[in-house]
């Protein structure tokens, strides 16, 4: 009888669920409105898809380099040099199948069965779920309010003893927050000097609202940065994510993609060299102005609905809401404002394991009329009152 593995016993990822049941609603009633999905409701900058259809004309689009086509890791190395003034070279950059496939790769390369990595609680929940189908240990740092949902120095030195490595995501999902750029500097000295390996998610930057955000390599280069065009580059499903690793996690990355996926999707290279373009900034900072606007939305509007209490949205696309005033069950209570209203959500237990049954995340990626008309429907429901 063939039985699974053990190791692929995790929890499964919930928002995919809940869009599954969007499309059904939307299929049923076609009225879905989907505050669910972390991604932008945009397509590719134009440039992109321009270059996506030169290079279906003008290229193979074979094999090629596993660790991805020249051009397109010095487009990554000059924006690394751009934003944030640190000396990268394509040497230094390895590009994967979506930041996925960096954390799945990277988690290999670096920590072994049993290892402790150490995370965010809330946090991303394929960081926990991956390093469990890996076999490591996944330390949960209960951050709140008073840390803005945060790790600290202070937090990790209050561990019995340093994790094998450390991952912080600023901006964070699901809550939204930016970690201040003196204590993400502070984090990677520590990580440098216990040798504990810092994994640094920046796949959000880019989609702030004024806070100053940091890259831990302006600290560190001990640590691994890790990108994506998924978020601000509004390509989620082109697939395409890289890392920024120190020497000694070169050739083993190098020889893991190989194996695992040969190369990163050959057309989307090509293309996501054209969303470094000055061209598609110009199409990419007008989406982030209308994630701005969304955002004092909801900031304006969900206190007005009963929903008071939510972890300030530095950037990202997420307002984390509680609503322990309103049930102990976040996923049911997802399933009844879906029926009820239309609206899809994400219950919180994706991403806090001890209180995300009384958590909500919404998306505000999409058009700024359909989330209006998505809070007008939850206030008329009743749902968000006790």
């Amino acid at each position: 009888m063939l039985t699974p593995s053990a190791r692929s016993n995790v929890e499964p990822f919930y928002v995919m669920e809940v869009l599954a049941a969007a499309a059904e609603r939307q299929r049923t009633h076609g009225d879905a409105i989907s505050l669910c999905a972390g991604q932008p409701s945009t397509p590719a900058p134009q440039a992109v898809r321009e270059a996506a259809a030169r290079a279906l004309d003008g290229e193979l689009l074979g094999y090629t380099q596993a660790t991805g086509i020249l051009p397109l890791r010095e487009a990554i190395a000059a924006h690394h040099r751009d934003w944030y003034d640190i000396d990268v070279t394509p040497d230094d950059v390895i590009v994967m199948t979506g930041s996925s496939g960096v954390f799945t790769t990277l988690f290999l390369a670096a920590f072994e069965p049993g290892d402790t990595v150490a995370m965010t609680r809330p946090g991303y929940p394929a960081y926990r779920n991956t390093l469990q189908a890996l076999g490591c240990q996944v330390l949960e740092l209960d951050c709140g309010p008073e840390t803005r949902y945060q790790p600290t120095v202070a937090m990790l030195e209050a561990l019995p003893e340093p994790p094998r490595g450390l991952i912080v995501a600023s901006p964070a999902n699901p809550t939204g927050t930016v970690i201040d750029p003196e204590e993400l500097a502070a984090i990677a000295r520590w990580c440098e000097e216990v040798g504990c390996l810092l994994i640094s998610d920046e796949i959000y930057h880019g989609v702030t609202y004024g806070r100053p955000v940091a890259s831990a390599w302006q600290t560190s280069r001990q640590g691994v940065v890790v990108g994506s065009v998924s978020k601000y580059f509004s390509m989620t499903g082109w697939r395409l994510g890289w890392a920024v690793v120190p020497q000694e996690l070169r050739r083993p990355l190098d020889v893991l993609t190989q194996n695992l996926t040969i190369c990163p999707p050959a057309i989307t290279q090509y293309a996501a060299v054209a969303a470094f373009s000055a061209q598609a900034r110009v199409e990419l900072e007008g989406h982030v102005q209308r994630y701005a606007v969304n955002r004092d939305l909801l900031l304006r509007r969900l206190p007005a609905l009963g929903l008071g209490s939510f972890a300030p949205p530095d950037g990202a696309f997420y307002a984390w809401c509680d609503i322990a005033h309103l049930t102990d069950n976040s996923i049911r209570w997802c399933q009844d404002v879906l029926a009820a209203t239309g609206v899809a959500l994400t219950p919180g237990l994706d991403f806090d394991t001890a209180r995300g049954h009384q958590w909500v995340r919404l998306s505000f990626a999409g058009a700024t009329e359909e989330i209006d008309e998505a809070l007008d429907r939850l206030d008329a429901s009743g749902l968000l009152r006790p």
